[in-house]
């Protein structure tokens, strides 16, 4: 992996929150809010890629779009320091502003059938965000173009080509091509391999690998496959209900787990040999809902750990050892298997 910088973070997210209204009757009143991302904070380092990860509906992808912008927030403050080391508040960024931070920031989506428009072809595709800024066209944007198309393995022959004549993991590559077009410097990648084979995942995440070595990319890593969190990650934050639960650097998190959400996760992945035992019992009870959540520890209804405190208090998220974060009343008390390093 490539090294990661000790300068200020390229990215500070600070109780970032996105709702989305409940409406009901005839005059759509709002009767209450789905708190898809409730009060997520953390920073992200230049040449770093941060995992993001938990169950499907916890708001990974909607912290991912609401950081970008895609999705509005509610309230907190995302703070992307640009190439020239101005800082830009991305929540109130405006014209030219929000323009250079799209510029900036770019996103590769999960589902790579549903993310190329069919009616356009590939070269179209791969130069549209270029045409849509006005930084290249003519032979400038082809050449462009033919430059994404290689730096991914893909042939610039088949330019002219529509995705429907495409696989799953070249349709990927090219989705790739078209987020790396304009030369960013932060890539969210929102599942960008869980809609393809185990075999074109693992060709994926090496391309990810090299491209991030190549041009000292950021990645923040959205998934809810901990064994590709794990391969791809410099550090890994864990998710449960619009929070961040549990932040640590990968190795740490996954050999000595501070949260028994985490826990239960690494617990549900199922070991490669049949003569290695889970890790856990399997968690009981459904997960919260995020349009009503329990008071306090929200994960407290699931949890073997849970006292009265966790009822009544919702836990801080606070630092557990050097660089190792986690929500919950008895982080420093309680003893939770990790899995091997």
């Amino acid at each position: 992996m490539v090294g990661v910088s000790e300068k200020a973070p390229i990215l500070e997210v600070k109780d970032l929150r996105t709702y989305f209204p409940i409406t009901s009757g005839m005059w759509r009143r709002v009767v209450g809010y789905v708190r898809a991302v409730d009060g997520v904070s953390f920073d992200l380092h230049e040449g770093e890629t941060l995992g993001l990860v938990g169950e499907s509906g916890c708001g990974k992808t909607t912290a991912g779009r609401a950081i970008i912008r895609a999705v509005e927030p509610t309230g907190g403050e995302v703070y992307y320091r640009a190439s020239d080391d101005t800082v830009i508040e991305a929540t109130t960024a405006e014209g030219d502003t929000l323009r250079t931070l799209r510029q900036q920031i770019q996103i590769i989506f999960q589902d790579p059938f549903a993310s190329l428009n069919p009616r356009m072809t590939i070269y179209d595709i791969v130069a549209d965000p270029m045409r849509v800024n006005r930084m290249a066209s003519g032979s400038e944007l082809e050449g462009r173009v033919e430059e994404m198309l290689q730096l991914v393995g893909m042939s610039p022959a088949l330019m002219r080509r529509y995705p429907h004549a495409f696989s799953g993991g070249q349709r990927q590559r090219i989705g790739i091509a078209r987020s790396l077009v304009m030369n960013p410097r932060l890539v969210i990648a929102d599942e960008p391999v869980s809609a393809l084979d185990v075999s074109v995942q693992a060709q994926i995440l090496n391309l990810m690998l090299d491209l991030q070595s190549d041009l000292g990319l950021t990645y923040l890593f959205i998934s809810h496959d901990l064994s590709v969190v794990q391969y791809i990650s410099h550090r890994v934050a864990v998710m449960y209900v619009g929070k961040i639960v549990e932040l640590a650097p990968t190795e740490q998190l996954f050999t000595q787990p501070k949260h028994p959400y985490t826990q239960a996760l690494l617990s549900s992945v199922p070991a490669p040999r049949p003569d290695v035992r889970s890790l856990g019992e399997p968690l009981e009870g459904e997960v919260a809902d995020p349009a009503n959540p329990p008071s306090g520890c929200y994960f407290h209804p699931r949890c073997p750990f849970a006292q009265e405190i966790c009822r009544t208090t919702e836990p801080e998220f606070g630092e557990v050892a050097p660089g190792h974060f986690a929500r919950c009343h008895f982080a420093d008390e309680i003893d939770l298997p990790g899995v091997p390093a």
